[in-house]
């Protein structure tokens, strides 16, 4: 229903119930639950914020990101069953969202248990079912990107990447210019984890 909600930072409260903030846009308060890395990290004034809206039986409600690529993954972790709102929150506090990725992706659930609440069994249920949907996503054609040789680097490391990117929402464009620019920095060796998370750090820019 909302993509991003642009205004004017009105409030910040946090207590044991969440972290949130209100943005005012064309004269409407919007209560939004945000992660508390953002929370601190929430500028003064105007603010851009990527939104979810939950929908529950007794009530409806707003998250909010600073960032879309930490947004889609909050969708992305939503999906596994187990995982609510709160939980998806914790793992978005404790991990960058390109850390997230890459423990998913190399099977490390032992890592996934540093979040608060997440054992062992749940750390597992979400490699389990987040592997596939971020690996194995398909598109009609392959993203090619013209500027890579393969000399610079592996191709199955930059096509894992794409398909990762793929699957939370980015555009056949985006992908192609951010992993462009990312094996640039990046040396020959560089595997789809190093490749992933130089890339969603140029498109969270």
């Amino acid at each position: 229903m909302y993509d991003y909600i642009k205004g004017i930072l009105s409030n910040k409260s946090n207590s044991s119930k969440g972290t949130f903030v209100t943005v005012e846009a064309s004269g409407v308060g919007y209560l939004l639950e945000v992660t508390t890395r953002d929370f601190n990290k929430m500028p003064d004034g105007d603010v851009r914020i990527y939104t979810v809206l939950l929908h529950r039986e007794d009530k409806m409600s707003l998250c909010g990101f600073l960032h879309r690529e930490e947004r889609d993954i909050f969708n992305i972790l939503m999906s596994v069953s187990g995982v609510g709102s709160k939980m998806a929150l914790t793992l978005l506090d404790e991990f960058e969202s390109s850390e997230l990725i890459g423990f998913v992706i190399g099977g490390n659930y032992k890592e996934l248990t540093r979040a608060k609440g997440v054992g062992p069994k749940l750390a597992q249920k979400i490699i389990l079912e987040l592997k596939d949907k971020l690996m194995n996503y398909q598109t009609k054609e392959p993203i090619k990107i013209t500027s890579v040789t393969p000399a610079k680097v592996d191709d199955r490391a930059v096509e894992d990447a794409q398909m990762v990117l793929v699957s939370l929402g980015y555009e056949r464009k985006e992908i192609q210019d951010a992993i462009s620019k990312a094996v640039t920095l990046l040396n020959d060796k560089a595997s789809a984890e190093e490749i992933l998370k130089e890339a969603l750090k140029i498109l969270s820019v």
